[in-house]
């Protein structure tokens, strides 16, 4: 029998059965419709944010990385929050625009913006993270065509990462950013063209649960961002310091200790070197925001037996949840957190694996993990589902479609 990934600690049962926010599983589900179903906890967001708050220090920004989930009732949550947007597409910034989000706490980051984004991004007024001369080139070029000031930061490519990182963002060569000993003449050049200059985005990496890791990260990036003012001969006005903090998915995953790195990050704060005296910094978080925040709930269709071995058959499955299947990016495959929403309370009695209603033998929530007996009609939770899970995840594969998404 495998183990399953911990359940976080958000989250209890009424009458045995799985509640969010105070409500049920199951009246969750009649109120969205159907199942399968994303449910997002704005409640769990705000005790997130606020923990978040109350460990770093104050001078330090808080932005959302849109991509973790961009469900827009999320967003609007969000903007009472935290004091920035990080996007990575033209897409996301009509999301944020058409939601009212102010356009000048949005910054734009990724690799290969075509043309239309560019131009988007400079009319908009938002903070574009360059990844390259060319790209530089081509934002300068669109901004005295458009007759605008471009608001301009540079990615950095650290030649160091992230320590344990789930997907490793800096360190040797990367398609992310501007390699470190290219960065001070690009500097130079956008502070010389009149652009808005926005200083630096440094991000070496994401999904680290260990504080030891991060804390030396950080420091590794507030050293090279003093590194590029001083070598730069230009202020540095704002620095990214990116995020990396994870939650636990797996079994032995335990949470990150937030007070220790926001009480490293205030020593360092409180020391800074005369180049970045007057910078201001954020972090850049997603799915520490909201990954705990959401569970997906799907229906068992059928209980099967096949030699030996128990199936639930949900009506969901990877094409909402890539990352729980193990496909997205996982070298093992491990179980997350998942449980029998509708037995919550109920001892294991059985070992099953949970798997969709996919036609590929890659569709599988849970393997061979034990769960309470199961039948036909139960629902399925599967936990840390608020990152990553909807808009990551192929929900056209096969036509099924999307599953619906609502948040309490």
């Amino acid at each position: 029998m495998k183990l399953l990934g911990p359940i976080p600690p958000y989250f209890s049962s009424i009458n045995g059965i799985l509640e969010i926010s105070g409500e049920v599983s199951e009246a969750l589900v009649a109120r969205a419709g159907s199942s399968p179903l994303f449910i997002y906890s704005a409640e769990i967001i705000r005790q997130r944010v606020a923990s978040l708050r109350a460990a770093m220090p104050s001078s330090i920004g808080l932005h959302y990385a849109v991509k973790a989930n961009p469900f827009l009732p999320l967003i609007h949550v969000m903007s009472e929050l935290v004091d920035g947007f990080d996007i990575a597409s033209a897409g996301e910034l009509a999301n944020l625009l058409g939601a009212g989000i102010d356009p000048r706490k949005v910054s734009f980051a990724g690799p290969g913006k075509r043309d239309a984004e560019l131009e988007a991004a400079i009319t908009a007024g938002v903070t574009l993270n360059l990844e390259s001369e060319a790209e530089a080139d081509r934002a300068l070029a669109i901004a005295e065509r458009l007759s605008r000031t471009p608001r301009l930061a540079i990615r950095v490519n650290p030649s160091f990462d992230l320590k344990g990182s789930g997907m490793k963002m800096g360190g040797g060569a990367k398609p992310f950013g501007l390699d470190e000993d290219r960065v001070p003449p690009l500097a130079r050049r956008i502070v010389a063209s009149g652009a808005e200059w926005r200083g630096y985005h440094i991000f070496a990496g994401s999904q680290a649960i260990s504080a030891e890791a991060i804390i030396e990260t950080q420091r590794q990036t507030l050293e090279l961002a003093a590194r590029l003012g001083r070598e730069s001969g230009v202020p540095v006005p704002h620095v990214n310091l990116g995020g990396g903090f994870g939650i636990p998915y797996f079994p032995g995953d335990t949470p990150l200790d937030l007070p220790a790195v926001g009480a490293a990050l205030g020593d360092r704060m409180a020391s800074l070197p005369e180049e970045l005296a007057k910078t201001e910094f954020c972090i850049e978080l997603g799915r520490y925001l909201v990954g705990e925040a959401g569970v997906y709930l799907t229906r068992v269709i059928e209980r099967k037996e096949s030699h030996g071995e128990v199936f639930l058959i949900v009506d969901g499955g990877m094409h909402h949840q890539l990352a729980a299947s193990g496909n997205f990016g996982t070298v093992v495959r491990r179980n997350y957190p998942v449980a029998i929403a509708t037995r919550f309370d109920a001892p294991v009695e059985e070992e099953a694996s949970v798997v969709g209603c996919l036609c590929t033998p890659l569709d599988r929530l849970a393997d061979k993990a034990g769960f309470p007996r199961a039948e036909a009609g139960d629902l399925v939770a599967v936990f840390c589902a608020g990152a990553y899970g909807a808009t990551a995840s192929p929900m056209h594969f096969l036509g099924h479609g999307p599953a619906a998404e609502i948040l309490v």
